[in-house]
Parts: structure tokens; C-alpha cells; sequence
């Protein structure tokens, strides 16, 4: 038989052969439903996964990404990843503990420019490296170039002098007393040898307000601005550098304006001071017309909303919109600039329609936007310049320019903007948290706007058929709570790492008071001063009033549920990753954007293992409060501290409770201890004879034992003594004269008021004096355990560890010997 008759008479076999039931498999099991369900899910999970080892295969993750950078590249997200890198390369600038030279610095941009013009052929796909190198050195260039620009001298430390300048601002706070901005022309008894350019000097005497441009004078006690009230806390210092305030200050009695020599040559002021002072007192001007019609703090939050004037504002106001998650309010940023365009761009609008046959002659929109265009550039004329007004006045005029060309007016290029212009101004503002929150906040809700405008767009035909009133309603609504979340949410880790504290019904706040906030306050403010050259803004300002009384309502009622949290600090690794987690998140629309929330979630991790060890004792950067830290109070030797000071330990510790200290039983004789004086560095200690020393150690070693751990025992005005949780006797002299005597009775010793470099004889305590202290700034103090049952050992946390920077420089200088002396010494 041939092959070909073969293979025939197997097919013929084949067709012949009785047909399987429809009940069995070809494997010859039961084709039951539950068999067949398993063998189509065996099948999806083959396809998927050899479509999985398609895509892992480095040509296709290659092609992937290549077609995500294309993609992202149409969006034209590269001009929005540009502040970022600038903003990158300005906080790495800052955050080094020495400076790098400008010049060294300028030749970096001009290096990786050329390498990415350079990049051709098969090193093309390198070309965005070398662009976004040399971005991030261009944010070093930038804020090096500022810091060499402004040169601030910074006081070295306090002094009592007379003061003569001239004011270039001026501020009342709640309790009626002016906060002066002084541009120092003299000082005498004693000569200054590096004086100040600027100082903010409060006067608490009841005296007539000197003008903006006049001459002020006066006797004077002023200080250095204060540094971190814990290591990794704000540097007020740095604030004041970048602002040209070298010193902070009060007056001795009311100051006042020195008669003017009629003889004497004046001088004129260039143009630029003639107009800044025209502004500063234009500003100041409007803020005391709406606090004179407007009494109490309603009248002074008013006149935040317009001209970002705080300072009149209660303390308990304040903190009580804090707590309910309102402050944002108080800062002059995109929701009062959007809310002042709109309605004067909707009123403007709806005034020419009005007008017979205008609207077919002219484009009134266009008419409208120019008016609004004209009104936010005078709002930001009066309110400051503060970096989230300016970032709020620069996109809503990029926006109505728009409107111009007929085009989509609210973009991330428009944030990217408004970003690259304040980071080429003043790149040091990057540091800052409004800055951060700012933009934070506006990126979220732009893409988060974006993402809706898409679904919107979609959903737009079914929607077609509703009652307009109805769309209306629930889009007001809708857009309320998700301005509200995503605004909360985007800026609650800058909340964190720079407040400490999170409200936890800010939501419900914002919810009940955009209301009013949308509806009454800022459209009757801005009304109001449209009329106020007319002298009728007191009926605007009437229902304004109205409007934010409703505010602080809704305020008291949210802060009376005591639902704010106190977080502590939050470590550097975790802030980064979140914070560069949610641009990534924003910023990208491809599925790279999945990235970021990788990102954004390690950051989370991050947050919830990170290191919480509490100190053990903290110390002020003046020796002056001192703090034994448990995880249920904190103890220190005032019974009233600081609140500016202490209300920061307790945030960054996240321990709200206080122990005031106890007063050391028992009389002593009289005399036995000396006046209290601060000691120079060449005054003679005081002497004490056997007798009185081995009496006010037996005073102050029974003070010890009478007082419960953790708890400080004092002397006022002479010393306090306290045993904390690790066993180590701490003892606080405020007396410098009884070094020599209480030096060895205490394992740590701080004392304030000496700058000598005295010794204990025994060597055994830990000593922290006022030049030390000087030098380090506020200090932590852990215990670190120890092998078998010794007492813990100390380790040493400083606020500074390097003084190289200009606005850490002035610690470091020596009056006597007029220079810088060298580096802090370690702990």
C-alpha cells in the first residue's frame, strides 16, 4: 500500500469513529460547568501570562518608556518638571553646611548645557540628564547669586543702644502697640561696629504713630533674630536674613522724631524708595480704615484679607483658626485673588450686557478681563508682596491674559510659571513652607481639575436633560468638598514637618465657611474698595463684618470638638519622598504617574518606622528654659515659659502636658546668697567662704531630695535641680556667682548667664554655658543605654554643627577681638 492510500484510509477511520459524548472532555473527564469555568480561567491566566513576558522583556520596557516620555513631552510636562529641578538645586544650596564660590558654582549650567547640545547620534537618550543637571546647578547659581547679593548683617548679640533710622513700615498689634521698620542711619553709646541695615523695633509706650519715611529715634534693647527652638526646627535667623533684618528689638520709652535742622542737607530719595514708600503707607492707610470702621478682630481679620496685615489679629483668633484648619484664610493667596477677579470679572461682564447693542459692537469679556487684570495687579500692590500672593497674582494674570487669545486660561504650565519667575527673583523664598504649600496645594487642585474636566466632558450629554439649577447646586457642592480634600490633603505632610499639627476637622471648616467666605466676604471686601475712594465702604464692610463673624463661628464650633493632632517631627527621608511623591503624582498623565505613588507610599513607610526616640532634656539656645521630656509631660523651670518657645517643643515633641517646677523648701539666712550679674569673660568669681558654700550645698542637695523625679526644685533667682528618668542630676544656675560652689554637684550644669570657659574641678558634669550655647544653639540630650546597670550615657544634639553659613556666621563673631572665631565644638 503506498503512503498516499495509507494516510486516506486513516483519515476514512477517523471520520468513521463514533463521536465522544457531549458529557466527557477529550482528556475523558466530565464536562461539568465547574470543569469548564476552570479550564477558560487556566486560559486567561496562560494569556496573561505570556502578554507579561512580553512586556518584561527589555526591548518592550524600553519601547514602553520611550512611548511614555513621547507622550508626557506632547503634554508639554518638561516646562513644568523645570521649577522643579530649579527648586531642587536651591534647597541642596541651603542646605549645606558650607558655601560653595558663586564662580565655581556659574561654570556648572554653561558645562551641562554644552554636554546636552553636545548629546547627538546613540548618546541622544542622555540629552534630558544633562538638561535637568544643569537646571538643578542653575538653582544653586540663582540662590548663591542672592545670598552674595544681600549680604545682611546679622547683630551678634543683645545690646542696648540708641537708635536713629528712618521707618519703612509700620504695624499695630492686638494689644495697640507699633511694631516699627527701622532703616538705621546711627547708633551711640556705644557705637555699633557691625550695625544692622534693618530692624524691627516694638514700642510699647502710648505715643503718636510716626509716619512711613520718618525720622525715628530712641533708646533701644536689641538681639539677634532667634534660631531653632529645637535641632530641625525653623531658623527665624534665616528668615530674617533673606529679609535684610539683622536685629529684632524694643524701645526704652516712646520714640520719637528729632526736631529737622533746617540747615542740614537732605537727601534725596531715588524713585524706587519714593514709591515703595507710597505703597507702604497707601497699605498702611487702607488697613486703618478698615479697622476704624470695623472694631475688634473682625476689623483687623478684614484688614488681613486685604492688606496681609496679621499682627492686629488676637493671639487666641489666630490660634483658634489654626486649630479648625482656617489660617489658610488669613494668607493672601489664589482663593482670595481668584474670588476678587471673579467677581469683578463676572460684575464687570454683567454691567456692560446691560449696555443695549455693546455686547454685539465690542468683546466685553475681553473689556472685563483687562478690569480685572488692572485690579489684581493694585491688590498685590497693597498686600504685601508675600511669596503666595505674588504666585497667586502671577497665574491669575497669565489667566486673564488668556482670555485675550482665547485660550485655556488654567493649566500646569501656568503654575510652572508662576514658579520660575519667584524662583528667579527670590530662589531663597523655595525654602520657605509658603512657598512649598502654596504650590502644592495649587498643583493638586489644577490636575485634580484637569482629571474632572476630562469625566466632565464625557458625562456632558447625559447630563444634557437636567435642570440646570440642579447642576448648578450639586456642582457648588461637589466643588467644595473636593477643593477642600484635595487642598488638605496635598498640603498636610508641609503641615507636619513645619507645624507639627494637623486639624482634624479642617474639612467640615472649610465646607461650612466657603459659604461665606465665596459669597459675602470677598466679594463685599472688594466692593468695598472700589467705594472707599468715594468714602462709602463703610456698607460693604458692614456685611463683610457680618460674613466673617459667621467665619469665627464656624471656627469656634470646629475647635470646641478638640480634634487636632499633634504630630511631632517629621524625619527628612519620609518629608522628601512624600512631597516629590505628589508632584510626580500631579504633574504626570501617563502610567509613569504610577511612579510617584510608589514613591508617596515608601515615603508613608518611611514616616511610620522612622525613629521617634523622645530627649531625654532639652535646652533653649539662651540656657535660659530648660526641659525634662517623658512621654506624658514636659518639666521646666518656669512656671509660665515662653509660649512663643515652648509651644514648639510641645508640637515637635508631640507632648502637650506641662509640670510647672517647685519651689525649694525651706528659709535661708539673709545674705547668704549674692546678687545675681551676668559675668564677662574676664569678671573674678565670687569667693565663697566653707561655712556659707557647704550651706547652700546642703540647701540645694535637699532641695533634690525633696522633689519628685522628673520634677525641677528651685531657688528663684539662684538655681533649679531636678533628677530626670535616665538618673542624671540637672541643675539650671541662674546665679553665674555659684559656679564654683554647686559645680560638682550635678551631672549637667547650665548656666546662662556666664560666657567664661570655667571647669569643674572633678570633671565629671557636662557643662553648658551662655558663649556655648551661643555657638550650638538650642540642644538635645538623649540617653543612650549603657552595659550592666550604669546610668545612661549623654548623647548631644545641636542645632548647629557648622557656622560657615552667612546666616549662621554672626554666632561666631567676637566683639572684643572683632572677628569670627572658629566652629562650634562637638558635644
Amino acid at each position: 500500500m503506498s503512503e498516499i492510500e495509507a494516510r486516506s484510509s486513516m483519515q476514512d477511520g477517523v471520520r468513521a469513529a463514533p463521536a465522544l459524548p457531549a458529557s466527557v472532555l477529550a482528556d475523558g473527564a466530565p464536562a461539568t460547568p465547574a470543569n469548564r469555568r476552570a479550564k477558560l480561567v487556566f486560559r486567561f491566566l496562560k494569556s496573561m501570562a505570556m502578554a507579561a513576558r512580553m512586556r518584561l522583556r527589555p526591548a518592550a520596557i524600553a519601547s514602553s518608556w520611550r512611548s511614555a516620555i513621547e507622550e508626557e513631552a506632547t503634554f508639554g510636562h518638561g516646562l513644568v518638571l523645570v521649577p522643579v529641578l530649579l527648586a531642587a538645586g536651591v534647597l541642596t544650596w541651603l542646605s549645606l553646611p558650607y558655601d560653595l564660590g558663586l564662580v565655581k558654582l556659574a561654570l556648572l549650567p554653561c558645562v551641562f548645557s554644552i554636554a546636552a547640545l553636545s548629546c547627538n547620534g546613540a548618546v541622544r537618550a542622555i540629552r534630558p540628564l544633562m538638561i535637568a543637571a544643569g537646571l538643578f546647578s542653575a538653582g544653586m547659581v540663582l540662590v548663591a547669586a542672592e545670598t552674595a547679593r544681600i549680604d545682611t548683617v546679622v547683630l551678634d548679640g543683645p545690646v542696648t543702644t540708641n537708635l536713629r533710622g528712618k521707618v519703612f513700615s509700620r504695624e499695630k498689634n492686638d494689644r495697640e502697640h507699633w511694631r516699627y521698620g527701622v532703616l538705621i542711619e546711627q547708633t551711640t553709646e556705644p557705637t555699633l561696629r557691625r550695625p544692622p541695615l534693618k530692624v524691627m523695633v516694638l514700642s510699647r509706650s502710648p505715643h503718636t504713630p510716626l509716619s512711613i519715611g520718618a525720622t525715628i529715634e530712641g533708646r533701644a534693647r536689641l538681639s539677634p533674630p532667634s534660631g531653632p527652638a529645637l535641632p530641625g526646627l525653623n531658623d527665624f535667623a534665616f528668615d530674617a536674613y533673606f529679609r535684610q533684618i539683622g536685629a529684632v528689638g524694643y524701645f526704652y520709652g516712646a520714640p520719637h522724631s528729632p526736631a529737622v535742622d533746617a540747615g542740614a542737607a537732605k537727601e534725596d530719595p531715588s524713585l524706587w524708595a519714593q514709591m515703595a514708600e507710597g505703597l507702604a503707607a497707601m497699605r498702611a492707610a487702607v488697613g486703618e480704615r478698615i479697622r476704624g470702621v470695623i472694631g475688634g478682630d473682625t476689623g483687623a481679620l478684614a484688614a488681613a484679607l486685604v492688606t496681609a496685615e496679621e499682627r492686629a489679629i488676637g493671639r487666641d483668633t489666630v490660634e483658634m483658626l489654626r486649630q479648625a484648619g482656617l489660617a489658610h484664610v488669613l494668607a493672601i493667596s489664589g482663593l482670595n485673588m481668584v474670588l476678587a477677579a471673579g467677581t469683578f470679572l463676572i460684575g464687570a461682564r454683567t454691567i456692560l450686557s446691560a449696555v443695549p447693542g455693546l455686547a454685539q459692537r465690542v468683546a466685553i469679556k475681553k473689556i472685563a478681563a483687562a478690569g480685572a487684570l488692572a485690579m489684581v495687579f493694585l491688590y498685590i500692590l497693597i498686600s504685601g508682596g508675600a511669596v503666595s500672593a505674588v504666585r497667586a497674582w502671577i497665574m491669575i494674570s497669565i489667566m486673564l491674559v488668556a482670555v485675550f487669545f482665547d485660550r485655556m486660561s488654567i493649566s500646569l504650565r501656568n503654575i510652572a510659571l508662576a514658579a520660575i519667575v519667584i524662583i528667579v527673583i527670590t530662589p531663597s523664598a523655595v525654602a520657605g513652607p509658603g512657598f512649598q504649600m502654596s504650590f502644592a496645594a495649587t498643583l493638586a487642585l489644577v490636575a485634580g481639575y484637569a482629571r474632572w474636566r476630562e469625566r466632565a466632558q464625557a458625562d456632558e450629554l447625559a447630563a444634557a436633560g437636567r435642570w440646570w439649577g440642579r447642576r448648578l447646586v450639586v456642582g457648588f457642592v461637589i466643588g467644595v468638598l473636593a477643593t477642600s480634600l484635595i487642598g488638605g490633603l496635598a498640603t498636610s505632610v508641609y503641615s507636619a514637618a513645619y507645624f507639627q499639627r494637623l486639624p482634624a476637622y479642617g474639612l467640615l471648616a472649610n465646607i461650612l465657611a466657603a459659604p461665606l467666605i465665596s459669597i459675602v466676604i470677598m466679594p463685599f471686601g472688594l466692593f468695598a474698595m472700589l467705594l472707599m475712594p468715594f468714602g462709602l465702604e463703610q456698607y460693604p464692610l458692614a456685611v463683610m463684618a457680618w460674613g466673617l463673624d459667621g467665619m469665627l463661628v464656624i471656627a469656634r464650633f470646629v475647635t470646641s470638638l478638640d480634634g487636632e493632632f499633634l504630630t511631632g517631627r517629621v524625619g527628612p527621608l519620609a518629608f522628601l519622598l512624600i512631597a516629590f511623591g505628589g508632584i510626580i503624582l500631579c504633574v504626570l498623565r501617563t502610567w509613569l504617574a504610577a511612579l510617584g505613588g510608589v514613591v508617596l507610599l515608601v515615603g508613608l513607610m518611611c514616616l511610620v518606622v522612622e525613629d521617634r526616640q523622645l530627649p531625654a532634656v532639652v535646652v533653649s539656645e539662651d540656657g535660659r528654659l530648660v526641659g525634662l521630656v517623658t512621654d506624658a509631660a514636659i518639666a521646666t523651670n518656669r512656671d509660665r515659659p515662653s509660649d512663643f518657645l515652648f509651644s514648639q517643643w510641645q508640637r515637635a515633641l508631640a507632648v502637650e502636658s506641662h509640670v510647672a517646677p517647685m519651689p525649694a523648701l525651706g528659709a535661708v539666712a539673709e545674705g547668704l546668697y549674692p546678687e545675681a550679674k551676668r559675668q564677662s569673660g574676664k569678671a573674678t568669681p565670687r569667693v565663697f567662704d566653707p561655712a556659707a558654700a557647704a550651706t547652700i550645698r546642703k540647701d540645694f542637695n535637699a532641695a533634690l531630695s525633696n522633689a519628685s523625679p522628673n520634677v525641677f526644685s528651685c531657688r528663684e533667682k539662684q538655681w533649679c535641680v531636678a533628677r530626670s528618668n535616665a538618673g542624671w542630676m540637672v541643675a539650671l544656675i541662674e546665679n553665674p556667682n555659684l559656679f564654683e560652689v554647686l559645680c560638682d554637684q550635678a551631672d549637667l550644669l547650665i548656666v546662662p548667664g556666664s560666657f567664661s570657659e570655667r571647669t569643674c574641678s572633678s570633671g565629671q558634669a557636662r557643662i553648658l554655658n551662655g558663649r556655648l550655647l551661643r555657638l550650638t544653639g538650642a540642644v538635645e540630650i538623649f540617653a543612650e543605654p549603657t552595659l550592666g546597670n550604669q546610668r545612661s550615657d549623654m548623647r548631644f544634639k545641636t542645632s548647629f554643627t557648622s557656622l560657615q553659613r552667612p546666616w549662621e556666621r554672626h554666632r561666631a563673631y567676637d566683639w572684643r577681638r572683632d572677628d569670627f572665631g572658629d566652629d562650634p565644638p562637638l558635644l
